[in-house]
């Protein structure tokens, strides 16, 4: 059997917040929760306006007052603003600064990162709607640092991981990765991966899993598929109405932040939108600013769009998903694949529309921006990837003709460089990385 390259993400390490000089703020536009370890040490602090401002700001969750430290057992009530009240004017923490950063909640502490632990090993992926942890993720030459094998027994393992877990989920950044076919074309053959998992353990295929990822890892190696998906159908206008409908599912809430709203103005003005408009009208500009704008800077910067998804693997546990990661659940792949096609999909639709915006001049900032801005805006809603995912099965595109409906670029493109190697080392047990 071939060994399992376990892949060890140490890029939130360098993560480091710039403070006041950051462009956002993570005090603003949403709920900050308080765990029941924070709210005793403010309920002990001596009286001082500082414990004033905190016991007026705070409110405890009835539902939640007798679990053992659930993360939300409290809250800030936000000012009028939606802002936080312990933010200082120059935008700092009144809490870290007055009593240092071991007061602040788990969230405040650990935000933008985020951590799992995998077989007794932590893992941390970051959450882009910091602005700063979205440049880092997204600009990054290579985010996945090298690292050496580890056997890991595709019969065996961790049992308190799902079986095979390792070797799927090399496979799976693998293949994200792999420049032999266009990003749209991996993520298609990503959707073959999941459904035939899913079909394996549902018994309506036999054979046991290693074998299959070791063959289909071997017909994705040649390079072979590629000409086959040549003649998936391409349908803009689908595409785009797709999206605008993703786009629409978070529209109705309120308190829209400033830096959303300035990247759906560009986007639509990007697309054409006004007066007179039509679907077809607009696929039309659409397809245009993909062509002309999108398409260039990304077969610059290849990497940044592979960043997005390696980092959304990580941080959303694809393709288990959290709750499949639980003891004895059974993730349902394809599931969590329609999840992040439609994440890559929406995203992918924005940044479209932003570069016919800026035109010439779109660049990595542009793309940091709109994905941080939309970020914040849906992927801190948990409802989210459920309705988007109730869309994609409403709208029947969340099978393989509905990924290439949703990620389909026009015309073959030569095979770009492989991307950097990628080892991964054995890793100590309860390690934090």
């Amino acid at each position: 059997m071939p060994q399992a390259r376990l892949i060890r993400p140490t890029y939130s390490q360098r993560f480091r917040c710039i403070g006041s000089a950051c462009e956002d703020t993570c005090c603003q536009g949403w709920t900050v929760p308080i765990d029941r370890e924070a709210c005793e040490k403010y309920r002990g602090l001596p009286d001082s306006p500082l414990r004033t401002l905190i016991d007026v700001s705070l409110t405890v969750s009835p539902q939640c007052a007798e679990r053992p430290k659930p993360a939300g057992f409290a809250a800030i009530r936000m000012d009028a603003s939606n802002r936080c009240p312990l933010l200082t004017e120059d935008r700092l923490c009144r809490i870290q600064a007055d009593l240092g950063e071991e007061f602040l909640s788990r969230a405040c502490a650990t935000y933008p990162r985020i951590a799992h632990s995998t077989g007794g090993i932590e893992e941390t992926a970051l959450t882009l709607s910091c602005p700063e942890a979205a440049r880092l993720v997204l600009l990054s030459s290579d985010l996945l640092e090298a690292a050496s094998p580890h056997e890991e027994s595709f019969g065996g393992g961790d049992p308190s991981l799902p079986p095979h877990f390792w070797p799927i989920r090399a496979a799976v950044l693998a293949l994200v990765r792999n420049r032999l076919y266009p990003l749209w074309q991996r993520l298609f053959l990503l959707g073959l991966f999941c459904r035939r998992l899913d079909s394996i353990a549902k018994g309506e295929l036999t054979g046991p899993v290693p074998a299959f990822v070791e063959g289909f890892e071997s017909a994705v190696a040649t390079g072979s598929l590629r000409q086959a998906m040549e003649t998936l159908p391409i349908d803009r206008a689908a595409q785009l109405d797709a999206v605008l409908r993703l786009a629409g599912t978070m529209l109705h809430r309120s308190n829209l932040h400033p830096r959303f709203v300035a990247c759906v103005q560009a986007f639509t003005v990007g697309i054409g939108n006004g007066p007179g408009a039509t679907l077809e009208s607009l696929a039309d500009r659409y397809a245009s600013a993909h062509d002309r704008y999108y398409a260039p800077f990304f077969e610059r910067h290849p990497q940044v769009a592979e960043n997005y998804l390696v980092n959304t693997i990580l941080r959303c546990r694809f393709p288990y998903g959290r709750e499949g990661m639980l003891p004895g659940a059974r993730a349902e792949m394809a599931r969590e694949f329609a999840k992040l096609t439609a994440q890559f999909a929406l995203m992918k639709g924005l940044l479209i529309g932003v570069a016919g915006f800026h035109r010439e001049r779109f660049s990595g900032e542009h793309v940091v921006h709109t994905v941080q801005s939309a970020s914040k805006h849906f992927d801190h809603h948990p409802e989210f990837l459920d309705m988007a995912h109730k869309l994609l099965v409403e709208s029947q595109l969340d099978g393989a003709r509905g990924t290439a409906i949703l990620l389909r670029d026009a015309g073959p493109s030569a095979p770009m460089p492989t991307a950097p190697a990628v080892h991964a080392p054995e890793p100590r047990a309860g390690k934090r990385v």
